[in-house]
């Protein structure tokens, strides 16, 4: 007979059909109500908790105390604009690993490449299609699911390539 320990090990390291992922988190940070509403009204039929910020400054608090796993991040808000945001989460080992999807009116290329430069994923131009929208996210999400095995292989290559398993 096992211990209580060692079956608490065992159920812990494989997962049994009763358990299942955590809700994806989405946080939509735009200074704009309606923007928000809109963003939110797309997210509805997805099975994501989602959550607002309002600023740059609101951003950066949800993200240390909720760790959302995708951001829709607007270029142009008060206090920290999305840019900063963006470099700030990108120089934190703790969130530099968080998918961010740039949402803005701004659509000339140095605006995409300055959004590149900060460290988004993604870039959007408004007004946002809900399709486009919607894949996008799930691609991101898909992406970050499979982060630990892309690790895990790249982890893997290196020591072969060092000459060690």
């Amino acid at each position: 007979m096992r211990s209580p320990d060692k079956n608490r090990e065992a159920s812990m390291a494989t997962p049994t059909q009763d358990s299942a992922p955590p809700t994806p988190r989405i946080l939509i940070a735009d200074d704009n109500a309606q923007n928000v509403e809109l963003l939110e009204a797309y997210l509805a039929a997805s099975d994501w908790d989602v959550r607002t910020a309002a600023d740059g400054e609101e951003t950066l608090k949800q993200v240390r105390d909720w760790q959302p796993d995708v951001i829709l991040l607007d270029i142009m808000m008060p206090k920290i604009s999305g840019f900063e945001v963006c470099k700030r989460l990108r120089a934190d080992p703790k969130t530099r690993d968080i998918a961010v999807l740039m949402i803005t009116g701004l659509d000339q290329p140095s605006d995409i490449d300055k959004a590149v430069d900060a460290g988004t994923e993604d870039f959007m131009t408004k007004p946002i299609n809900k399709a486009d929208l919607l894949r996008r996210v799930r691609a991101m999400l898909k992406a970050r699911e499979n982060k630990p095995e892309l690790d895990r292989a790249l982890a893997y290559i290196n020591a072969v390539e060092k000459g060690g398993p």
